[in-house]
């Protein structure tokens, strides 16, 4: 069955608290491309050892530099929702 990205935009990326949780991770990789840690299209992700959905931050000691598909493959519930 194919994803309804509209309907899911709608019930959850679309809220006020994940628009909040997307501007603190913009915000991560601007400050880590500020230090020439991280490029515009090199595949990488910043990641946060402790997510903000978990209450970590943008603290320089809670960011690392991880390639997309390890940053995005990570143990999720039958909901869909991480571990």
């Amino acid at each position: 069955m194919p994803r309804n990205y509209k309907q899911e935009y709608d019930r959850y990326q679309g809220t006020p608290e994940q628009i909040k949780n997307r501007a603190e991770r913009n915000a991560a990789r601007r400050e880590l491309m500020s230090k020439g840690v991280v490029k515009v299209g090199d595949g990488k992700d910043v990641d946060h050892k402790r997510p903000i959905s978990k209450g970590g931050g943008n603290a320089s000691d809670n960011l690392r530099v991880l390639g997309k598909s390890a940053n995005r493959s990570f143990p999720r519930t039958k909901s869909g929702k991480m571990r």
